[in-house]
């Protein structure tokens, strides 16, 4: 089936997504890659909140730098298993959507499991989502450079859910057909 949403997606309509469902999406989702992880981990042990609002969309992505008269340079995904050890702290504080690239662990799953859905975007395909980013605005750790948080207002971007709320995982049903 395929969905065109608006992003954040609505809790309400998080449990109607299926995994294989494709999905159009258009909004607010934030950047954040490996660097931008360890540092909401310092800022929740510390118990500050993150420089991005609960129920939000990270999507996994360092945008490359824009050419002149650009918003954004390529914005491809990055693999999610690189963020396994902070999302279930992110779940727990309240972020509900993700966007990256693969597979993400059992104990990841275990954590998103009726709280969270993954969404998978295609690696390779970075000009592509570039051309659906009407917006790029930085938000946190400019240092960082590619690696800061950036908030993108999207319209249809492209993605398929991996992961959904009855904890059905695309890549575990892809396997299964074997």
């Amino acid at each position: 089936m395929e969905h065109r949403l608006p992003v954040p997606v609505p809790e309400q309509y998080l449990p109607a997504l299926r995994a294989g469902d494709v999905i159009l999406l258009s909004g607010t989702i934030y950047t954040a890659r490996d660097a931008a992880h360890a540092r909401f981990a310092d800022l929740l042990a510390r118990g500050e909140p993150l420089p991005v609002p609960k129920g939000a969309c990270i999507y996994y992505a360092g945008p490359c730098p824009a050419a002149p008269g650009e918003v954004i340079g390529p914005c491809g995904p990055t693999t999610s298993k690189r963020m396994d050890a902070y999302t279930p702290a992110l779940v727990d504080y309240g972020i509900r959507q993700f966007i990256g690239k693969g597979a993400r662990s059992a104990a990841v799953n275990a954590s998103m499991s009726g709280r969270a859905v993954h969404f998978a975007a295609t690696g390779g395909a970075g000009m592509l989502y570039a051309t659906r980013i009407t917006a790029c605005e930085p938000v946190a750790f400019e240092d960082l450079g590619a690696e800061a948080v950036y908030r993108l207002t999207v319209e249809d971007f492209p993605a398929v859910v991996s992961f959904d709320l009855s904890g059905n995982d695309v890549y575990a049903l892809a396997v299964n057909r074997k």
